[in-house]
């Protein structure tokens, strides 16, 4: 189904060391509207999707583990010469005192990920506004990111991610339209 191409959707470069933000990016990697829960969410939610929009939700699904592993890169990259007492000093403490500097699926509060976090109704037109919100929430997600570093090579990479957030959130609603447009077409017989 996949063909993975081993390298980043888009560079990711970093300044710095910067534990502090690391944590926050966690969220993205993590948190309720982060890349694990859209992907797995958009990925789930096909199977009672119409089938003009399945591609679409498999598409999009499969970029968001492309923007999953971006954000791993970018946590990796910014703690990776950190001292355990840096990590403490970001609030990583409990973290590198369970993973070491591995990755773990948690928010920036450190609260682990979990599949409560992932909607599916069934019924599309519900399902896909979800989307629009969960597109929406991580794009300002990503803004505020951006605002909280002064690593401009860190702020191109999450300016691209956002942008992708809203390329997404306005594919689903071009599908809610078709959707939409074929529900009313089915109440005029």
């Amino acid at each position: 189904m996949w063909i993975y191409e081993k390298k980043l959707q888009y560079p990711v470069r970093v300044c710095k060391c910067d534990p502090r933000m690391a944590k926050f990016l966690l969220e993205q990697y993590g948190g309720a509207d982060g890349e694990l829960a859209a992907a797995l969410r958009y990925l789930n939610q096909r199977y009672t999707i119409p089938d003009k929009v399945i591609g679409l939700l498999t598409d999009i699904g499969t970029e968001e583990f492309a923007h999953l592993e971006m954000i791993a890169t970018m946590v990796y990259k910014l703690t990776k010469d950190a001292t355990p007492m840096q990590l403490e000093e970001a609030g990583l403490g409990a973290n590198f005192a369970a993973h070491d500097h591995a990755l773990f699926y948690s928010n920036a509060a450190g609260v682990p990920w979990t599949a409560a976090y992932i909607q599916a109704k069934g019924d599309p037109i519900a399902d896909l506004f979800e989307d629009i919100a969960a597109e929406e929430k991580a794009r300002a997600t990503y803004q505020w990111l951006i605002d909280m570093t002064d690593d401009v090579d860190l702020q191109d990479s999450l300016r691209f991610l956002r942008e992708r957030e809203i390329i997404h959130s306005l594919r689903f609603r071009e599908a809610v339209e078709i959707l939409k447009e074929e529900r009313d077409a089915q109440k005029v017989f």
